[in-house]
């Protein structure tokens, strides 16, 4: 359709890598209005991890809005905001120990953590904030101000304040302690970082190129929080719900982060959702202080309550979600090994992972043919140099490997670096081995 070319802003990014005119979606196919098919790894960028046009969702979407139940209600309170809140309280909170109040925001991730920052600095009294290098939190001035990304922070417009950048974990090399440099320059007075009022991290770095941090940082950064009284946000807006293995992705780590921001699959069906976890000493918020219109959305409280009922009632769908993820890591380690010589590196964890091909034009060309034989997959990090599979968790394992199989065969065209053969028993293995543990 020519409409898009005559008066869409070239602001435009997913459609130009992606030049079709999409009908529908089910599952983890999307078709384009002449009906090519094509497997989503991109899924709304993190924002399908239970796929398009989820059945048991719409079952329930559809009930809701035939009844005339209420679609916006502001802060209202509501019956489909009380039974989400319920669910998300028996559910997951209290199976894992955590007791938060939930503030809703406005619809998008960068709204939870506009709120998130403010709250932080609200009861610390300061007001800088630390972010990491490569971290990505959105592009409302404050969270783009804790973004690393050059080319999203140009386009402010004005002078970014009132964020220090510090090394994310590996930054410096693996044998540094990154966390043990911020427990440094936040201990020495004269290192010019005044004590912050928060540290806000991603335990992966979906936009920074996959890049994911290990437990025991994750820990001491906690530690170091804690010693110099200031409060962990952990962004779990796209590692969350589910991403890396488990509903929350810091969940390894046994830690409690003061304040935790969800958006992107947490509706579940793709509707517009954003949430502020705050521990109750730290919610000292005044009426109407941080509000929004939309921040009442009652179709994504319907939708997100159904998601946590039909996957997170239990820990089946944790194991599925692992199962899943060893394939692709071995998968992923395997093609490297085969046409990487060197150049090509692993990423990520759980069902978040990707393959650093070290600059952008190489990563380009390989989405590129990826998308000619029917796969839609992005790249990122700071040169786009990274690919990131962002496919549904509830992917049937066959098209999982047929996924899987594109990305490989992309690769190899690429970068022809060798011609072996692919170990087709490998994901009975994995399945056989998770069902014995």
């Amino acid at each position: 359709m020519k409409i898009f070319n005559e008066i869409e802003s070239e602001v435009q990014s997913y459609a130009r890598s992606f030049p079709r005119v999409f009908k529908k979606a089910k599952g983890e196919f999307i078709y384009d209005q002449d009906g090519n098919e094509y497997l989503d790894f991109l899924a709304g960028a993190g924002s399908m991890n239970y796929g398009h046009n989820n059945s048991i969702f719409k079952e329930k979407l559809l009930e809701y809005i035939e009844s005339d139940g209420i679609t916006n209600g502001l802060d209202l309170h509501t019956d489909a905001k009380g039974d989400f809140m319920t669910t998300f309280k028996k559910k997951i909170l209290e199976p894992r120990g955590l007791d938060y109040m939930l503030q809703f925001t406005g619809p998008t991730g960068t709204n939870a953590v506009e709120a998130a920052l403010k709250v932080a600095r609200n009861y610390t009294g300061r007001d800088t904030i630390i972010s990491f290098t490569n971290g990505f939190h959105g592009v409302t001035l404050g969270s783009l101000a804790a973004t690393g990304n050059s080319t999203h922070r140009s386009a402010s417009g004005i002078s970014l304040q009132g964020v220090h950048r510090m090394p994310y974990y590996g930054y410096l090399g693996e044998d540094v302690n990154t966390t043990a440099y911020l427990d440094k320059v936040l201990s020495d007075s004269s290192s010019g970082i005044d004590t912050p009022a928060a540290v806000i991290v991603e335990t992966v770095q979906g936009e920074g190129g996959v890049t994911s941090c290990d437990m025991e940082w994750l820990k001491d950064l906690q530690t170091v929080c804690k010693k110099h009284r200031i409060l962990l946000i952990v962004d779990d807006i796209q590692a969350g719900c589910g991403r890396t293995g488990t509903f929350f992705s810091f969940e390894k780590a046994g830690i409690q982060p003061d304040i935790i921001t969800l958006s992107k699959s947490l509706s579940g069906y793709g509707l517009p959702f954003s949430l502020v976890l705050i521990k109750p000493e730290y919610d000292l918020w005044k009426p109407g202080e941080h509000n929004g219109t939309f921040r009442g959305h009652n179709l994504a409280f319907v939708t997100a309550k159904a998601a946590i009922d039909a996957y997170w009632s239990d820990d089946k769908f944790e194991k599925e979600i692992r199962t899943k993820g060893d394939y692709v890591q071995k998968r992923l380690e395997d093609i490297i090994a085969k046409y990487g010589d060197g150049n090509l590196h692993a990423r990520g964890r759980g069902m978040f992972q990707g393959i650093n091909c070290v600059n952008g034009e190489i990563a380009n060309n390989i989405t590129s043919k990826a998308f000619k034989k029917g796969l839609m997959i992005e790249t990122s990090g700071a040169d786009d140099q990274v690919i990131k599979l962002l496919c549904p968790l509830t992917i049937d394992i066959k098209n999982l490997e047929k996924g899987i199989d594109i990305i490989e065969q992309s690769v190899k065209e690429v970068c022809r670096n060798a011609d072996v053969p692919v170990d087709s028993d490998y994901f009975d293995d994995v399945v056989l081995n998770n069902n014995n543990k």
